[in-house]
């Protein structure tokens, strides 16, 4: 399969029409009405509270948390990550993040739910142990399905 042509095929499984529309519609009239920067926070504050309301068991492994946070993601049709964990530092690789149809609206809805899934992965690590001072943030986008992550203490 090409890039298209995978793209195609999960916009089709992870983009319900009528409710991504919706939800869609709903985050892009927030980011316009209040900006960027603003609907950032609440957007992070929403992906904290799916957190809350969804907690994984506690995971033993690297292995174990990269699988319960799949099968969460899974359920939700959001994708699947990797994890890569190092001794200073955890890298997330979100794939196959649902987005709109339409080319040119796909980068701005990918800005908006990286940061809900900032404030979810947040969450999710600060119950596996992970301290509150340790940061979670968004890295580069190398596609408009692709969100990397990165989680490290910067004390």
């Amino acid at each position: 399969m090409n890039d298209q042509q995978l793209l195609q095929y999960y916009q089709h499984q992870q983009t319900q029409s009528g409710w991504f529309s919706l939800i869609h519609v709903m985050i892009e009239s927030m980011v316009a009405n209040v900006g960027e920067a603003q609907s950032r926070s609440f957007l992070v504050q929403m992906g904290d509270s799916l957190g809350e309301r969804f907690p994984l068991a506690l995971a033993h492994t690297v292995g174990q948390l990269e699988a319960q946070i799949n099968a969460r993601l899974a359920a939700f049709n959001w994708g699947y990550i990797d994890i890569d964990a190092s001794e200073t530092a955890i890298r997330i690789a979100h794939t196959a993040l649902p987005v709109p149809p339409e080319e040119p609206k796909q980068m701005a809805w990918n800005h908006a739910f990286s940061a809900v899934l900032e404030g979810l992965y947040a969450r999710w690590l600060r119950e596996q142990g992970g301290k509150s001072h340790v940061s979670l943030w968004r890295e580069a986008s190398p596609s408009a399905t692709v969100i990397h992550f990165r989680y490290q203490n910067n004390q």
